[in-house]
């Protein structure tokens, strides 16, 4: 099975949250954006900056995001694919949730794509609508 996952389902499972994908990490091959890494870290810094995660965390979730980050397909933030974010889509979808869905697009012109993995309810939405079996919501 082959999956594109965003950053809300990894997320999940870095911090432990009920209601992680089920399945997680038993997949044939995963593809993300590179965007996730970034969206990661900034939640960690956040959280860090607002006193809910100690030095020690920190360490350990930066251990996790980087191991995570080696064991994905990881698409470079591309020309074509900010492009395709910037153009429509068949539902509202912001800015960082439409570059998570043109690299899924992307991909899908590589490799046939089983799932699209999110947790963001508007996010499945989009990706249901332009034809990818959504998982997760």
């Amino acid at each position: 099975m082959t999956v594109y996952v965003d950053t809300s389902v990894i997320l999940r499972v870095l911090f432990n949250e009920p209601g992680r994908v089920a399945g997680w990490a038993q997949w044939d091959e995963a593809y993300t954006s590179r965007l996730w890494y970034t969206e990661a870290l900034r939640v960690v810094d956040r959280m860090r900056l607002a006193g809910s995660l100690v030095d020690k965390q920190v360490v350990l979730l930066r251990r996790d995001i980087d191991r995570i980050h080696q064991a994905l397909h990881v698409v470079s933030v591309s020309e074509r694919i900010l492009t395709r974010a910037g153009e429509a889509f068949p539902t509202v979808v912001g800015t960082l949730d439409a570059l998570h869905l043109a690299t899924a697009l992307h991909v899908r012109e590589a490799v046939t794509v089983d799932a699209f993995l999110t947790h963001d309810a508007q996010l499945a939405a989009a990706a249901a609508a332009v034809g990818f079996t959504v998982q997760g919501v």
